[in-house]
């Protein structure tokens, strides 16, 4: 048997990045083949990779990649903020949105099928990164752009990411616009635009408060409100809800006396449409106490 020299192991770490411990097993198992060593720890990291699928990843980043009127956004998750800022992850993540943008995959599916460089899908890069970092990753969505309009982005540390179609002759106008999204989250482009369901959520809650002043009223020994002033209270408070949603008639944050659609005109610009990612936004995170996550940490450190 070939005697494995702490100079081989430091190669095949350098090569891979993989583990000390790692390489040397791989090493020992290949008789000190360096490229078996490759092969034996491509097959083991890819077996973490498996193990750690099943874990959530409400962490990650957001990536965005603009080239003229082609533009990306990518929302990678991980399990934890602390891998989020590991250059690995995001230098993947960086890479599936230039992807989006270059190829337009149909589906997440369908991007992780892309080639990414060194012989490799990006899945494998991804399953390669999880297996060296021993936490579950995931590309959960993505949106491309590709428009004779121009294209600004704007990244909250890296948390938030927007982009924005817009003419105009001033490129700042588009990139203040894309800041002002991720301060103020409006969830369409104008009150005409604000999902149904939203609307009838926002009516329903200002309902209950009727019901509730009602109640309060007639315990009181007072009359409740007649049914007409209610329906004005109600369409009112849509109409505040509305304005508040919609990113025309949102106060700029740059100057609140100004809307945006007011700033927009003065500008002679148009904003065409809107994505704005926030990381983790709608996954339920799993939280353990500490001493229960270090010895699940533990347990798979064995594994």
């Amino acid at each position: 048997m070939a005697a494995i020299t702490a100079a081989m192991v430091g190669e095949l770490r350098a090569k891979t990045d993989a583990p000390m411990m790692e390489c040397k097993k791989a090493l020992t198992e290949a008789d000190g083949d360096m490229g078996r060593a490759e092969e034996i720890l491509r097959v083991k990291l890819g077996g973490k990779a498996s193990k750690a699928s099943s874990r959530v990843t409400a962490e990650g980043v957001v990536a965005s990649f603009i080239n003229g009127g082609v533009g990306a956004l990518v929302e990678v998750n991980s399990e934890t903020d602390f891998v989020a800022k590991n250059d690995d992850f995001l230098a993947l993540a960086a890479n599936a949105a230039k992807l989006v943008a270059e190829h337009n995959p149909a589906d997440v599916a369908a991007l992780l099928a892309l080639p990414a460089g060194n012989g490799q899908t990006l899945d494998e890069v991804r399953a390669a990164l999880i297996g060296k970092i021993g936490e579950n990753m995931s590309i959960r969505r993505f949106k491309r752009f590709d428009t004779s309009a121009k294209l600004a982005s704007y990244l909250h540390g890296s948390r938030i990411g927007v982009i924005v179609e817009f003419d105009g002759a001033d490129e700042q106008v588009g990139k203040d616009v894309a800041m002002h999204i991720a301060a103020m989250k409006p969830v369409a482009l104008s009150s005409t635009d604000v999902p149904a369901e939203l609307i009838e959520k926002e009516r329903s809650v200002a309902q209950l408060k009727a019901d509730e002043d009602a109640a309060a009223a007639v315990a009181a020994g007072k009359p409740a409100q007649p049914a007409d002033i209610v329906a004005k209270r109600l369409e009112g408070s849509v109409q505040k809800y509305l304005k508040e949603v919609s990113l025309l008639n949102q106060a700029f944050v740059k100057n609140d006396k100004q809307s945006i659609e007011q700033m927009l005109k003065e500008k002679g610009t148009t904003v065409k449409s809107f994505t704005m990612y926030v990381v983790g936004e709608g996954i339920e995170k799993k939280v353990d106490d500490f001493a229960a996550e270090v010895a699940a940490q533990m347990a798979a450190n064995k594994a």
